[in-house]
């Protein structure tokens, strides 16, 4: 009896598991959501599940930031570091530029906070990173501690300088023990990254209990309340967020640039998207973002080793287009028309401080309080917006992780480093070139 039980699990196992992780994910966003609407606030009791979920993805967001950036040193030469360093951070100011412009038409266009009633409440009133702080705080004083302490730029920094010292000592050694002691450490890396990612499969299994129990507590806790007492500001930040990922990402990059299926892009990147639409967190993202980019994108790992751990950080698309909607949506409430001036500050402030904005839940009402003191709004604002911050930190960083994967794809595309006869682009080339292989041969 015994042995026929173990074999009905097995089979039932593997049943679930031939379900795509996406899907289940999606199962359990909603019916996690179903509970916390019919049990309130005591679907709260499941948020040390969610928790586990979320503590589970930040123990690898350092790992993966290491493991990553070094196994695509180990295939860039100094030149070709600059080059793909220079698009990618090129392409990441020009799209949160787009995103910011979009955010303040969509703003304008649909006008919102006239119709809702501030009701006031408690600022947040962390102070957010100068410019200068954010320029120093890049250059860590001790690098285990920047990584202890989970400082991405300051973490990134190091790793690129060190792996690129690294590639320099390679090439220009006589020394055969040196050379060899290099590639055993590069040999090192790549294995660290392969038992990353089986860890990252492990974390994402347990997700699907982990987005359940999230939702079910976030839910049950109050969101759908918020969410109707502010339904105005979510739905014009969602349409700015659909407008950029439709014209900006799928449109000018994937069929103007890559010549690919948007549909094909969309089914590469999926697995981050929700992802991140759950947890509110680029950086948490990470290990999935980077997994889609490798098996689903086939992009090589000399790009999306740099460009993903960089672009969780500093690109903030999905964050521009939900502070400048929500800046107009401030000065709705409180009767103030934002006049040319104020809207160009409200640009360049977003674009600006986006570099120095952490990829982390809630760092968004942070990003809030510099804007509303550009244009001189009140930040009790910040405290009547919080209410509906996790549904538009779901929104903007499933934007956010979005891009980062555009945008890899193009870098990989302008340095023949994406393979777009394997992957999600096999299945789907309209205006590509037929089926014929562009870029690099993975390993």
């Amino acid at each position: 009896m015994s042995e026929t039980n173990s074999s009905l699990g097995r089979r039932i196992w593997r049943s679930y598991r031939s379900i795509p992780i996406i899907y289940r994910i999606a199962v359990a966003f909603v019916l996690g959501s179903l509970v916390g609407v019919g049990f309130g606030e005591r679907a709260t009791l499941l948020e040390p599940l969610g928790e586990l979920f979320l503590q589970l993805l930040e123990m690898l967001i350092i790992p993966i930031i290491v493991f990553t950036l070094l196994g695509g040193m180990r295939k860039l030469t100094p030149s070709k570091l600059g080059r793909v360093g220079g698009l990618t951070v090129g392409m990441y100011i020009v799209t949160t530029t787009v995103a910011a412009v979009i955010g303040l038409a969509v703003a304008n266009l649909f006008d919102p906070g006239h119709a809702v009633e501030f009701t006031g409440g408690e600022a947040n009133s962390a102070d957010p990173p100068t410019v200068t702080e954010v320029v120093l705080g890049i250059v860590p004083d001790n690098p285990l501690s920047a990584m202890a302490n989970g400082e991405i730029l300051a973490t990134i920094f190091f790793v690129i300088v060190f792996g690129l010292a690294l590639t320099m000592v390679r090439a220009e050694t006589t020394d055969d023990t040196v050379s060899d002691a290099i590639d055993g450490f590069f040999a090192f890396v790549e294995a660290g990254t392969q038992a990353l990612f089986k860890i990252v499969w492990g974390v994402m299994e347990y997700g699907v209990i982990g987005v359940f129990a999230l939702m079910a507590s976030a839910i049950g806790s109050g969101g759908s309340d918020a969410l109707l007492q502010l339904a105005s500001l979510v739905a014009v930040i969602a349409v700015g967020v659909a407008v950029h990922m439709t014209v900006t990402y799928l449109g000018l990059l994937t069929v103007g640039v890559l010549g690919q299926s948007p549909l094909a892009f969309l089914a590469g990147a999926k697995d981050a998207m929700v992802t991140a639409f759950t947890i509110r967190s680029s950086s948490g993202t990470l290990p999935v973002t980077i997994t889609d980019a490798e098996e689903n994108l086939r992009i090589d790992e000399s790009v999306y080793g740099f460009g993903l751990p960089l672009g969780a950080t500093i690109n903030m698309d999905g964050a521009a287009i939900r502070q400048a909607v929500t800046a107009v949506f401030a000065a709705n409430l409180v009767g103030v028309s934002l006049g040319l001036g104020e809207q160009v500050m409200i640009l360049f402030t977003v674009i600006v401080i986006s570099i120095g904005t952490a990829g982390i839940p809630g760092a968004g009402l942070i990003m809030l309080t510099v804007i509303l003191n550009a244009v001189g709004l009140p930040l009790e604002i910040v405290g009547f917006v919080a209410g509906v911050d996790p549904i538009l930190g779901r929104i903007a960083t499933m934007n956010n992780v979005t891009g980062d994967l555009a945008v890899s794809s193009v870098v990989g595309k302008w340095t023949n480093s994406i393979e777009f006869s394997e992957g999600v682009w096999a299945d789907g080339d309209p205006g590509g070139d037929g089926g014929e292989t562009r870029g690099v041969t993975m390993d």
